[in-house]
């Protein structure tokens, strides 16, 4: 019996090509979840379909399947939708501050889309822009910081190559300004309409947040940073409110009245959060996190139709 579903055969071939070094039975297998016969017939398939592909036998016996460089033609081009794909998330990308990444999607989308005929590159812009504006993405307002592109550029830069930075930054609710002071970058995190970097102070001998646009001065230095061990961000993350985080997370619980409820019931507050309705048909949403401040200010939007229960 032959395998026949074309999606799953063109995906393979695709991964067929773009493997220098080949793909064998057990690759398939782990691909596509599939049996060793269902592989079998998976490689039968793209084989009979296409007689360029090469057999390599390893060291140790084994054989794995590609294509020579350029063998599937037009069969390799991006469609309408994975071009949309990137250009949403270059536009999420700016629209929340991260105007490098936009900048360096918006590059290789050019060049994707350069190597296609005149006419099909026509043919894409029109599809293209049509399905972005239907989408908004790029045109959704809403509040963001400004942040300097050099300072991206050098916390990134200290955050790939593991080195401490020296830096001037300017507290968000004092406006005090810290000179020299020096940090092990970890990762910049940016949430909706405020962008934070997570680094170690030497100072404080502990992970804090850093509001990007407080950094009015970064330069790297030569001391190398190495990661708490055993550190998980997404753990980290999951004690905190959006990405804002405080050293003691508390139990936190939110009511929300009954003529909201099912909207609120909608969104996602925090990925541990536990939803209880209740007889008057209000919701009560709990989950224990630190970040009050930004806890206050997502609330704001829900104005007198939350109730918030805890913290008092």
């Amino acid at each position: 019996m032959r395998y026949a579903r074309q999606e799953d055969l063109q995906k393979l071939a695709l991964t067929m090509q773009g493997s220098a070094e080949g793909i064998c039975l057990v690759d398939i297998e782990r691909e596509f979840s599939v049996s060793r016969r269902t592989a079998e017939r998976m490689r039968d398939a793209v084989r009979n379909a296409y007689p360029q592909i090469e057999e390599i036998l390893s060291d140790s016996g084994r054989k794995y399947w590609r294509f020579p460089p350029g063998s599937l033609g037009r069969m390799v081009e991006p469609t309408l939708d994975e071009l949309t794909a990137g250009h949403r998330a270059a536009a999420i990308a700016r629209r929340e501050g991260d105007d490098l990444t936009a900048e360096t999607l918006e590059r290789l989308l050019a060049k994707v889309q350069a190597m296609f005929r005149a006419d099909r590159r026509r043919t894409v812009a029109a599809d293209l822009e049509a399905q972005l504006m239907a989408d908004g993405v790029a045109f959704r307002p809403g509040p963001r910081e400004k942040i300097a592109p050099e300072i991206l550029s050098a916390l990134r830069e200290a955050i790939l190559a593991g080195v401490m930075v020296s830096t001037d930054h300017r507290a968000r609710s004092t406006g005090k300004l810290s000179r020299n002071a020096r940090l092990g970058p970890v990762a910049m995190l940016f949430g909706q309409g405020r962008q934070y970097l997570l680094a170690w102070s030497e100072y404080q001998d502990d992970l804090r947040l850093f509001a990007l646009a407080g950094f009015e001065r970064v330069s790297l230095e030569p001391d190398v940073y190495t990661r708490p061990e055993g550190f998980d961000l997404q753990e980290w993350l999951s004690e905190s409110f959006g990405i804002w985080r405080d050293n003691d997370p508390q139990d936190v619980e939110w009511r929300f009245l009954p003529d909201v409820a099912d909207e609120a019931a909608g969104y996602v507050f925090h990925p541990k959060q536990t939803l209880e309705r209740l007889e008057d048909r209000s919701l009560v949403v709990r989950f224990r996190a630190g970040g009050r401040q930004e806890m206050e200010w997502y609330l704001a939007r829900w104005g007198d139709r939350v109730e918030v229960l805890s913290p008092g």
